[in-house]
């Protein structure tokens, strides 16, 4: 009997996790859901110019830690782009981060940056574009990996809002959420 019951407890563990993984893939939202939408982002066209920026960072709660505002001066020639970043942090911290862009065809997009682990990757539909990477972030006295996954929503021609997920080991560690708007 009591290898019975501890059979049924651990199907039942087995169960509820599939469900569960189930559940969240069948929620989880795709860049496919975004084909009819507009405006169209393009991210050569959009970060072409002088943009600003303004955000903040959230722990795992939801609670806001960091604010900060941005200078971004973003360039291309031809498929390949330059974005230059400039974080200004609330706590008086500053941060540099320049991404080597790459357009390739379909709306996907690629790049890397002096902090990135590996390449980004990225791709738009409609008025959205989803970019995935990994980011070397110092936290107290040890750098973490941190799996960021920005989803971009083109408001108009000149204003924008990210939200990021930020993943460690795939648990949720926080959000960062900005607007960035272009300088005229």
């Amino acid at each position: 009997m009591k290898n019975l019951a501890r059979y049924i407890r651990s199907f039942s563990r087995f169960f509820i996790a599939i469900s569960l993984g189930l559940f969240l893939v069948g929620c989880s939202t795709t860049i496919a859901d975004y084909k009819t939408t507009t405006p169209e982002f393009d991210m050569k066209s959009f970060f072409d110019g002088k943009l600003i920026a303004y955000g903040m960072v959230q722990d795992r709660q939801g609670k806001v830690i960091r604010r900060f505002h941005a200078d971004l001066v973003g360039s291309w020639e031809g498929n390949s782009g330059l974005l230059e970043e400039d974080f200004f942090y609330d706590d008086g911290e500053t941060q540099r981060r320049v991404w080597s862009l790459i357009k390739h065809g379909n709306n996907q997009y690629s790049g890397v940056a002096s902090d990135s682990v590996g390449e980004a990757t990225g791709q738009s539909e409609g008025f959205a574009f989803n970019w995935r990477y990994t980011l070397a972030i110092d936290v107290d006295d040890t750098t973490w990996d941190i799996q960021l996954n920005d989803w971009i929503y083109q408001l108009d021609d000149s204003r924008l809002i990210n939200v990021t997920e930020m993943t460690k080991w795939g648990f949720h560690v926080g959000q960062i959420t900005l607007v960035i708007e272009k300088v005229k």
